[in-house]
């Protein structure tokens, strides 16, 4: 007999959107296209749209109201709740405690999008069916005293449509007419919530299968630099599970995060401040944590005996570990007494170290791969 899944289960509202706007994406845009094109407009609009709205989700959503990583003044609170609803992803009160929900359960049957349930349902497929019993928003009892945030929740339909859909689709109109509205409508309308919902999805599916675990493997997060490109830096996914209320993500200054220069300039405008930052010290000490388990396990591996140039270059790795972390003690002595010339000279050590450290890890890398 087949499998047939109850219609009772199917969340027939976002099920018929997360398709409907998928089809119309694959189908009515392309046909645009051929018989239109996009002029610059069109594409500049696009780009405009994609990158208002994914912002206003990490930058705002995620950062801001989840994380409470910085505070912002209302201006910078009301653009992101109203571009954050267009991104159709829900209001910002259900979207936060459905976050922080995750935060609190991950990889467990109380995170709302559990890796361990496959793929496809962190994906997409916890927005698809119905959750069984309905989780309450006990956890968002913060964000019910903000004005801004719980108009939003009232009128998030409204907004949703009109910022999302109607409001490209009338600039579209004021440049080129009947066909400028249905482009706009088309690209920088459906096809762009599209693009940002799925950029958000791959946070939670594809951020918990693939990349690297620096900090820690005690949840299934990983870093991925790839996507974090195409997410405004929310792909350093391994760093923000252990280290959530930073508002950084990308925290190496080559890292791109451009929701953390977003953050910073705005502080710098005086939109925002209390950035909230995890010190160089506890960040350092948790790779090496981590950097020593993982060696520590390989050592101990008994299932495939090491090489003895491998083993030999497993310990050297954990020997230097080890001094790094003696250093790095005892210059927090130095960084306590504040002259000048001890804090050059900290500040030199420290360059120092994190070279070495970031050597030790590549020699640890490559012991792994190759063992």
């Amino acid at each position: 007999m087949p499998f047939r899944l109850p219609s009772a289960r199917i969340n027939w509202i976002n099920s018929s959107f997360l398709i409907g706007t998928a089809v119309v994406t694959s189908t009515a845009v392309p046909l645009y296209l051929w018989h239109f094109k996009a002029d610059a407009f069109q594409v500049a609009m696009f780009l405009g749209f994609f990158i208002a709205t994914g912002l206003s989700i990490t930058l705002g959503y995620h950062r801001l109201f989840a994380h409470k990583a910085f505070e912002a003044r209302w201006p910078v609170r009301l653009v992101t709740l109203l571009f954050g609803a267009a991104t159709f992803e829900n209001s910002a009160l259900a979207w936060v405690s459905d976050h922080r929900r995750h935060h609190k359960n991950v990889d467990s049957d109380d995170d709302p999008y559990d890796i361990s349930k496959g793929f496809w349902h962190a994906h997409i497929g916890w927005i698809l069916f119905k959750l069984d019993p309905e989780p309450p928003w006990d956890n968002v009892a913060d964000l019910r005293k903000d004005r801004l945030v719980m108009l939003q929740e009232k009128y998030y339909v409204r907004i949703a449509i009109t910022v999302g859909f109607v409001l490209p689709a009338l600039l579209g109109y004021l440049h080129a007419g009947w066909v400028g509205a249905l482009g706009g409508f088309l690209l920088a309308g459906v096809a762009r919530v599209v693009a940002v919902q799925h950029m958000t999805f791959f946070i939670n599916s594809l951020c918990h299968t693939v990349g690297r675990q620096p900090y820690s493997d005690r949840c299934s997060a990983r870093d991925s630099g790839v996507m974090a490109i195409f997410t405004f830096g929310e792909g350093y996914h391994n760093y923000h599970h252990e280290f959530q209320h930073d508002y950084r993500n990308g925290v190496k200054w080559w890292q791109w995060d451009p929701t953390k220069w977003s953050i910073w300039t705005l502080e710098k405008l005086r939109l925002a401040n209390g950035l909230r930052r995890v010190s160089e010290e506890k960040i350092l000490l948790m790779q090496l944590a981590e950097a020593r388990r993982r060696l520590d396990e390989r050592l101990a591996c008994r299932v495939t005996p090491l090489q003895g140039r491998m083993r030999l270059l497993l310990q050297n790795s954990g020997a230097k570990l080890n001094q790094l972390g003696e250093r790095w003690t005892s210059l927090k002595a130095e960084y306590a007494e504040k002259t000048d010339l001890q804090f050059e000279h900290a500040r030199a050590a420290l360059a120092e170290i994190r070279r070495e450290v970031s050597h030790a890890f590549d020699l640890l890398e490559l012991a792994s791969a190759t063992a």
